[in-house]
């Protein structure tokens, strides 16, 4: 009866917040009963704002902040940048591993060749400009160089990898500075 008369009271009410908060729960003396488990309605004002929105937010404020959002297209592979910045890595890729001659010998020039073949693959078909830069083709690099049997697959992937976190954004905004990035 007391919920029929709560919800009837709900209905014709403006402010539903209120009405709930004005509801007193009775819990049963029996620690057995259902509803002595339930908490008494107040504690649900704690979460109540991830229940219901807030009754002083407005349904057009929800929806105008959530409508628009600016969306960043990043531009396509540029083939100059990929031939420059392909070039620039083999030849410090070379460098790089040229150092560590225990590992590589004379197979160096091979692995920088399979490398710099997969990177220049990626700059042509998919690098955009920074937020592009994925780690595809350096395990790409891994793999291919693991499946020809060439040695220091990790350690050549790894020196692609860090030379181009280190520099492949920061060449592309010098050679496209009026393009903004995200």
């Amino acid at each position: 009866m007391a919920l029929l008369a709560f919800s009837s009271r709900l209905a014709n009410s403006s402010n539903v917040f209120a009405e709930i908060a004005s509801f007193k729960h009775k819990p049963s003396r029996d620690p057995n009963s259902a509803t002595a488990k339930i908490p008494p309605i107040n504690s649900y004002r704690a979460i109540r704002p991830l229940l219901l929105p807030s009754p002083s937010s407005s349904s057009k404020s929800v929806v105008a902040k959530g409508a628009w959002q600016p969306k960043y297209v990043y531009p396509d592979p540029n083939p100059d940048f990929a031939r420059t910045e392909t070039a620039k890595f083999q030849v410090e890729l070379m460098r790089s591993l040229s150092k560590n001659k225990e590992t590589f010998g004379k197979d160096v020039e091979e692995v920088v060749s399979v490398c710099s073949e997969i990177f220049s693959n990626f700059l042509h078909k998919e690098y955009g400009g920074p937020g592009t830069l994925l780690v595809e083709p350096f395990t790409d690099m891994l793999l291919a160089l693991k499946e020809k049997k060439l040695p220091g697959p990790p350690v050549a992937a790894r020196a692609a990898l860090l030379w181009a976190q280190n520099y492949v954004d920061r060449d592309w905004e010098i050679w496209t500075p009026d393009q903004a990035s995200p």
